[in-house]
């Protein structure tokens, strides 16, 4: 898109970036609106010493006002609007005050669909969200229209991907490929938008302690994926999701995927209902049954997805799951495994509690693992099963797998609650951590 197009969206506003994080995103984001001449006040609870990374990526710019620490009433008042970070408590004061005082709160995910809808008519816009599945769903879909001859942006929910710069390269006629969480979809509901092709993998517990338990709340922002769409647009679901969907009396165009197989790399039935949506919502973007299936064949696990990193030293085998943060999750890993492999792995799980049931997981455990080492945690000391081996640290859970380890054997890494602790700031740190202690095991 040209700048003189998307400029006046920013050219000279007063905006208030709500949370500016150390994943890339908000730093991205802030840039954007300095680059295009915004007058930016930043403000996160977090201080300049914990953000000293981020700060250092936008030293150049002089229209940025940072409020660190702490946050202010006088900076959701008086601006053209504030630009939420996802997972802002719901219930939060400053948000409450930006709305009493009429200003508008946006979210960059929705921001740049709702630009890209006014101003790029042809581009067309997917959003995938879904309690487990959303990323290699999202992903999948991508690699088959690249494959295919499409232009097309990945943004939303991806990893170091700011949403604002993606105006700077799409152009009418693109194709634009979101993954969507739960707080992102947020923004969509303020805005009164959904993307033309809305994909819903699945829907089950998670969040719970964001949500306060209250399960309908959770869903009615996954909703949010569709409710805002017009004529012409579709929601694919799976049958799980779409299940979910009707018992709550929802009336929307709803497809559900036929039943099929594909042949692919990735292993377990749940990776067959991700290339079943994928399939559908290439379908709704004209490519045809060959096409698509060559590309699924030819897509590769989405980075820590049971993501299979290959052969180590004794010939074992390592699978890294690290998103599997859900009972559910874990289950489906490692049944995905017992059922492709015809053996039961050595299993590291364990991490911060999300407050969901973990019943089906200790029975799983019971029956489909050669050996568990234990990663310590909160949510990990819900779990009654021995703990012979349970350390602190990843890289002893690593070192520990590893000597439980016969020639041939099975590494699963799905830890099945959240990664916050005083080792991690997020997954994406414990991702990186376990790819790096890993790689030490290699021939």
């Amino acid at each position: 898109m040209i700048k003189e197009i998307y400029l006046p969206y920013f050219e000279n506003k007063k905006v208030t970036v709500m949370g500016l994080g150390l994943l890339g995103r908000g730093i991205g984001d802030t840039a954007f609106l300095a680059q295009n001449a915004s007058e930016v006040t930043v403000t996160d609870k977090k201080t300049s010493e914990q953000l000293v990374s981020s700060l250092d990526l936008l030293k150049e710019y002089t229209n940025i006002t940072y409020v660190l620490g702490e946050h202010k009433f006088e900076d959701f008042e008086s601006k053209d609007f504030v630009l939420k970070a996802a997972g802002v408590p719901m219930e939060s004061e400053y948000i409450k005050h930006a709305e009493t005082s009429k200003v508008p709160v946006y979210m960059s995910a929705a921001l740049v669909c709702d630009i890209v809808m006014k101003e790029l008519p042809n581009t067309v816009i997917i959003g995938v969200t879904g309690t487990r599945g959303k990323s290699t769903t999202t992903e999948m879909i991508a690699h088959i229209l690249r494959e295919n001859g499409s232009h097309v942006h990945l943004g939303g929910n991806i990893r170091g991907v700011a949403n604002l710069p993606l105006l700077d390269v799409i152009e009418d006629g693109d194709f634009l490929v979101l993954e969507l969480d739960s707080w992102q979809l947020q923004g969509f509901g303020d805005m009164k938008i959904s993307p033309h092709i809305a994909v819903f993998t699945s829907f089950m517990d998670d969040h719970m302690n964001y949500y306060k338990n209250d399960k309908e709340l959770y869903f009615n922002d996954k909703a949010k994926i569709y409710r805002n769409q017009h004529d012409g647009d579709i929601l694919i679901a799976s049958a799980q999701a779409s299940s979910e969907i009707i018992m709550r009396g929802e009336r929307v165009a709803l497809s559900v995927p036929e039943q099929q197989h594909f042949d692919m790399k990735l292993i377990g039935e749940h990776n067959q209902v991700s290339a079943g949506l994928a399939y559908d919502a290439c379908i709704q973007c004209g490519l045809d049954d060959e096409s698509i299936r060559a590309s699924i064949a030819s897509f590769s696990a989405a980075h820590g997805r049971l993501e299979d990193m290959g052969l180590f030293k004794n010939n074992v085998r390592v699978f890294n799951d690290n998103n599997g943060t859900t009972e559910d999750a874990t289950v489906t890993a490692l049944n995905a495994i017992v059922e492709t492999y015809k053996k039961k792995p050595i299993l590291i799980v364990g991490g911060a509690d999300k407050f969901l049931p973990i019943d089906t997981l200790e029975k799983t455990i019971e029956e489909k693992t050669k050996a568990v080492v234990y990663l310590s945690g909160t949510g990990t000391d819900r779990i009654t099963l021995p703990k012979e081996n349970e350390f602190e640290k990843l890289e002893d859970c690593i070192e520990k797998a590893f000597e439980l380890a016969e020639e041939g054997d099975i590494i699963l890494f799905s830890p099945a609650f959240a990664s916050f602790s005083k080792y991690f700031n997020n997954e994406y740190e414990r991702n990186d951590l376990f790819v790096k202690e890993v790689v030490k095991y290699s021939f």
